[in-house]
């Protein structure tokens, strides 16, 4: 064994669907499988040993070279709205889900390979991935776990030793993505649309014995399953409002049923604070900018709710009643888990209706002034901290009434403030100093794309890990991007 423990991906639950949710895709070679980067820490928290990981038994299998007999991938196959357009078959057109590894905790979790090929689904597509496309799908997942946000995992990163053509030709990558599961709303569209009500039953029921298993022997569990991916998504989508992050493809196809933030295609975080922001450079007409977050998702569950709609009640018009129950209680969770959060980031102790309307007030005073949301909202720590209110005027300073406008708004935020304090430490765990801002993961892509330079790459990748706490020699990524290194729109990178 010279030390190399066996592969600890030992089984393939989703097997135990109707096969019609599956294809078994065969495995296209490359060239020259190499692991650029291996997540260790990750494999820390689960409690996995990384020696198997750095084996050339697991540079094959993780670029779906070779497979265990015992236990071959899958493809899964899900539908979608995308871009609000019904798409009866999608699927994982470039991944491969080698199954499941144990965690030191007894969760299962879902171990995918993105960029590994052709499967049935790949619908013309090649099947592969770009290595800009995987290391930003690294570094963005990442920074979303370093800031304690509900997100699917990367692994490891592998180059594949080939060129992928795209505008231009690009090095091919693969991406080890783990996940608590890979069942999306589109998972259900598919199996309502093609296989049928019993089809959508034992999906909902693999999802409840899986994910939701407090809900196994509950009554009208489906109606509660509707609930809980409902409340799970409420606070999936505030908390990415809170960082300034938006998803830039929520199609269903893209909404996890658990609540993690899945699929990292044209995805950025604002840095001049603009709530109808667009990076997406297909999203010509906002549909899916960072004030419609909420709405979309809202849209999404409904379509979710579509589906269950056979097992909710077998009288139609009950069904539709029970779904509508569930439903009506997304927007108030949202604003619930929103405007508490909004409540942390200003220092207060505890939400109020003045607190609210301030908060309202706060994001308009960033918009107007073209104001860093996170700047701010770090410089606002800081003057909690140590009292200093110079950093944050002159966030201000570029008029005179952007002056006068931010001395007011101090002198309510101090009064708001002395009635209901937040500790300073507790405010720092609302306020993260560093995000991954699009003009370091564009730079930390080029690096690599040109020069094989994974320096960058891993210094940002390490720095995302803490960012409430950055270390003074990683200073520089908290600035704000110059005009000529701000980007402005963003690719799925497929």
């Amino acid at each position: 064994m010279n030390g190399i423990v066996t592969n600890p991906i030992y089984q393939q639950l989703y097997r135990n669907l109707p096969a019609g949710f599956y294809a078994e895709p065969t495995p296209t070679p490359f060239p020259a499988p190499t692991l650029i980067e291996l997540n260790v820490a990750l494999l820390a928290h689960y409690g996995l040993e990384p020696s198997w990981f750095q084996s050339a038994e697991a540079a094959a299998l993780l670029t779906g070279q070779t497979h265990s007999p015992d236990n071959p991938p899958l493809a899964l196959a899900y539908a979608g709205h995308q871009f609000g357009n019904f798409v009866p078959l999608l699927g994982d057109g470039r991944a491969l889900l080698l199954g499941q590894m144990a965690a030191h905790d007894g969760r299962a979790i879902d171990v995918q390979l993105k960029g590994s090929g052709r499967t049935a689904y790949s619908r013309g597509g090649d099947g592969r991935a770009t290595l800009g496309s995987v290391l930003r799908e690294y570094l963005v997942s990442e920074a979303m776990a370093g800031l304690g946000i509900a997100t699917t995992r990367s692994l490891a990163v592998l180059t594949t030793g080939e060129t992928v053509r795209r505008e231009q030709r690009q090095p091919g990558a693969v991406l080890v993505r783990t996940a608590t599961s890979h069942m999306r709303v589109g998972s259900f569209q598919y199996a309502a649309t093609h296989l049928g009500p019993e089809a959508v039953q034992a999906l909902a029921d693999h999802v409840i014995a899986r994910n939701f298993a407090d809900l196994s022997s509950a009554e009208e569990r489906y109606a509660k399953l509707l609930d809980a991916v409902n409340t799970r998504q409420a606070e999936l989508i505030a908390r990415w409002m809170l960082v300034g992050f938006i998803h830039g493809v929520m199609n269903t196809d893209n909404m996890s049923i658990v609540g993690e933030t899945i699929d990292f295609g044209p995805c950025a975080f604002v840095d001049e604070f603009n709530p109808g922001k667009v990076f997406s450079s297909i999203d010509r007409r906002g549909r899916y900018a960072w004030n419609q977050q909420p709405a979309i998702a809202h849209w999404n569950l409904t379509r979710f709710a579509e589906t269950l709609l056979p097992l909710l009640d077998s009288e139609q018009d009950r069904a539709i009643e029970l779904a509508k129950q569930q439903l009506t209680r997304f927007a108030p969770q949202f604003s619930t888990a929103f405007y508490a959060g909004l409540a942390a980031k200003l220092g207060l102790a505890a939400r109020s209706e003045a607190g609210d309307t301030f908060a309202d007030t706060t994001l308009q005073l960033l918009a107007a002034h073209d104001i860093d949301y996170t700047v701010f909202f770090d410089a606002l720590t800081i003057a909690a901290n140590l009292k200093e209110d110079v950093a944050l005027l002159e966030l201000c300073a570029v008029s005179e009434d952007g002056q006068r406008e931010a001395s007011e708004w101090l002198q309510q935020w101090r009064t708001l403030r002395a009635m209901s304090p937040l500790d300073t430490a507790s405010m720092r765990r609302a306020n993260p100093r560093l995000i991954a801002r699009n003009h370091l993961v564009e730079k930390a892509i080029a690096a690599a794309e040109r020069n094989a330079d994974y320096t960058p790459f891993r210094r940002l990748a390490r720095a995302l890990a803490s960012p409430f706490d950055v270390a003074t020699t990683d200073d520089e990524l908290l600035s704000p991007p110059r005009i000529e290194e701000r980007v402005t729109a963003t690719f799925c990178g497929t």
